[in-house]
């Protein structure tokens, strides 16, 4: 039996195995979900009401989030958002299985849903980076998302075959049971070596250092303000356009499901290029990686055939994954400890907070411009942003460093143990 590495500690081992149990359940309920919805007579407009709800207070509360994770010990603020989690999602599998939930029902339990996950999110971010130290972060971090990655595909194909199988109720009761079991993993994390928080003088004090620590590193905010957009003509071309042209041209959800699975298998492939490959130049290698995500859009509006499009999600999995882990890395070496779960929610604030008015403007683009066209601007909007973000010299100059050493602002003091993420963990 080989030795387990010198940088997989018993913290990195829970946060792993959460992850892992909390991924599988969680991207399976995002299917049965959406059935649940159509199941009680909803339409495809109160699916994405559901949707919505999860997604306006996950925005709303991030930077509170943030704030609360570095005034707070973080796996306190991860368990109890796991148990709010699990119990707006034992709700919901108990109106599903016992009668028949109204819309309103299911929507303020998706509510609850998001509000966990804008504590769960900064907190747990900052928790993983903590649990890491040495030169083999770069490495820890590409085990623990492919991990991550892995369940997710793996709970998307058990998910959809167990609603066929024993329908939704079935799947948001064991989403609940895996919420609970993360849950009570992340209570034994072990944190008595990390560093001592002392509370400042509020969070509203707190929030302005998160962005001072965002605003003062040109780097940060360069990439923020890229994926805010990024990532929102992403969704638009995937959750609006892919599905309408794999309808008309590729023959159904069969191929553009597949074509799916291939991005997520890439995204495993590439977290296992980065368990042997650690780049010199940080940011500038994980920048570089960017320019494929405007592959799919432009292999869409073509369309390339079904077998096309499949290799160009697979190819745009591992340079995403490239990006991710290199972009973890950069965090973990340059933010302080003590201040990384505000920053961290500055972050997922960008990545998200455009994201639902881009997939409600998607529909109108088409009607304006044309399917092809909003897909060509999607490629172009995506290829522009990153060659601007090549344009920052910090971005193209930041390297990774042989040793590690104090971040501007503290100590990077990490907890007992040895080594979650910026498209992070879908709880």
């Amino acid at each position: 039996m080989r030795p387990r590495p010198a940088w997989a500690g018993r913290n990195y081992l829970l946060l792993t195995g959460a992850t892992v149990i909390a991924s599988l359940g969680s991207s399976g309920a995002l299917i049965a979900t959406a059935f649940a919805v159509l199941a009680a007579g909803g339409s495809a407009t109160d699916v994405g009401l559901v949707a919505a709800a999860r997604t306006i207070p996950l925005v709303l509360f991030l930077l509170i989030g943030g704030a609360v994770a570095d005034r707070l010990p973080r796996h306190r603020v991860m368990v109890a958002a796991n148990a709010l989690s699990c119990v707006s999602q034992g709700l919901l599998a108990l109106l599903v299985l016992t009668g028949e939930p109204r819309l309103w029902q299911m929507a303020l339990l998706a509510a609850l849903g998001g509000t966990g996950q804008a504590f769960f999110a900064p907190a747990s971010e900052g928790m993983v980076l903590a649990s890491v130290s040495g030169e083999q972060a770069g490495r820890a971090f590409a085990v623990f998302r492919m991990g991550m990655n892995g369940a997710n595909i793996g709970g998307t194909a058990l998910g959809g075959a167990l609603v066929a199988a024993v329908g939704p109720g079935w799947v948001l009761a064991i989403d609940s049971a895996a919420f609970a079991l993360a849950g009570a993993l992340r209570a034994f994390l072990d944190v008595s070596g990390g560093t001592v928080r002392a509370p400042g003088s509020g969070v509203l004090h707190d929030l302005r250092d998160g962005w001072r620590e965002v605003a003062s590193r040109p780097w940060l905010w360069a990439v923020v303000v890229q994926f805010s957009i990024v990532n929102a003509v992403v969704a638009a071309a995937e959750a609006v356009y892919g599905p309408l042209v794999a309808e008309q041209h590729l023959g159904g959800p069969g191929p553009w499901g597949l074509a799916l699975a291939a991005f997520g298998a890439g995204t495993v492939g590439g977290a296992l290029l980065m368990t042997r490959v650690r780049p010199h130049r940080l940011l500038l290698t994980g920048a570089l990686c960017v320019f494929p995500l405007a592959l799919p859009s432009a292999a869409l509006a073509v369309p390339l055939p079904a077998g096309g499009l499949t290799a160009v999600m697979f190819g745009t999995g591992i340079a995403v994954e490239v990006f991710a882990v290199t972009w973890m890395t950069a965090l973990h070496q340059e933010i302080p400890e003590e201040k990384f779960s505000r920053v961290s929610s500055y972050d997922w604030l960008g990545s998200l907070a455009v994201v639902p008015l881009t997939t409600a403007l998607a529909g109108p683009v088409q009607d304006l411009i044309g399917r092809t066209a909003a897909l060509w601007g999607c490629s172009a909007l995506i290829a522009l942003l990153t060659a601007a973000v090549l344009c920052v010299p910090e971005v193209r100059r930041l390297t990774r460093r042989t040793k590690p050493e104090p971040a501007a602002g503290g100590a990077l003091s990490r907890a007992a143990g040895a080594t979650e993420s910026h498209t992070a963990e879908a709880e």
